[in-house]
């Protein structure tokens, strides 16, 4: 193939991208209120359950481990040219061909390394390789069986003159229940550009927020947030984390505090002595806005 071929190809390859992302990043209400995403960098090879309140979750790993929080970006990446296509045509696809530098453009990185790719290839593998099963309906349908994040994830790289292997558009078919989600039940959240910034335990905390906080502070006990968030530290292991991130205060939009409540009415042993400890709870809140005449002017 000669060079004008090539150009003719990757012309008719560009005319079909679903990329750029114009706008936020979005997410949809039901991966970010469950623990579906491992929250270590390491592959966890072992796999995950959760049930609360009825809803159930079962994940397991691919032969790479579990999809993590960082491959999670990924996701919410095509989730939100999903939401972009919507609105923009009113038609709902579940394939989507893009272009990964467009990807690292919206969740903040300006110069990817080959490592950058790397990490992204193998994002791509683990959502299509994790399986996961749950009783949580989409679209007012449910799935008995086990279902991947990606039903499909195609990523081919096109030797150039130089010998050098260039990534190609990556083409992506989302499964039926995260489509279901987002067509049908339209529980759609912006994204703050500084969640990537965020480690994965604030970047949970963050989602957590962004589903229960409104314009009222939002109280959670801490073994319910630990599972919640989908973590496997001891309770006072994560009782240090967190305290670490209510000082820091770095999260946008939200902040917590790690507060210790007395029962209103304390248990009493058989002598009448109060007993047990007081309950430690995980407040989010939304942080103060400033005064109108304290908003700083964008030129």
């Amino acid at each position: 193939m000669d060079s004008r071929e090539v150009a003719l190809t990757q012309g008719k390859l560009f005319d079909y991208l679903d990329s750029p992302l114009h706008g936020k990043v979005r997410g949809e209400q039901s991966i970010m209120d469950f623990p579906l995403f491992s929250l270590a960098k390491r592959p966890q090879m072992e796999a995950m359950t959760y049930e609360m309140d009825g809803v159930k979750i079962e994940i397991k790993p691919s032969s790479s481990g579990i999809a993590t929080m960082w491959d999670k970006e990924v996701l919410i990446y095509v989730l939100s040219l999903m939401v972009q296509q919507i609105g923009r045509t009113g038609d709902v696809q579940n394939v989507f061909t893009f272009n990964a530098h467009d990807f690292f453009r919206a969740t903040g990185v300006s110069r990817p390394s080959s490592r950058d790719y790397d990490r992204f290839i193998e994002a791509l593998g683990r959502l299509q390789g994790t399986q996961i099963r749950t009783n949580i309906k989409t679209g007012t349908v449910g799935t008995k069986g086990f279902f991947s994040w990606f039903a499909e994830a195609q990523a081919t790289t096109r030797e150039t003159a130089s010998g050098v292997d260039q990534l190609m558009p990556v083409r992506v078919q989302l499964c039926d229940w995260l489509v279901r989600a987002v067509s049908r039940d339209n529980r759609i959240y912006d994204y703050h550009n500084d969640y990537f910034r965020l480690g994965s335990i604030e970047r949970r905390l963050y989602e957590l927020a962004h589903c229960y906080c409104r314009d009222e502070e939002y109280e959670m006990p801490l073994e319910m947030l630990g599972a919640k968030i989908g973590s496997t530290s001891p309770l006072r292991t994560l009782k240090s984390q967190l305290k670490k991130i209510a000082a820091d205060n770095k999260m946008p939009t939200y902040s917590i505090e790690v507060r210790e409540v007395v029962p209103e009415v304390p248990a009493r042993d058989k002598l009448g002595r109060k007993v047990g400890k007081p309950e430690t709870v995980v407040v989010m809140r939304p942080k103060a806005r400033l005064p109108t005449n304290q908003v700083a002017m964008v030129a």
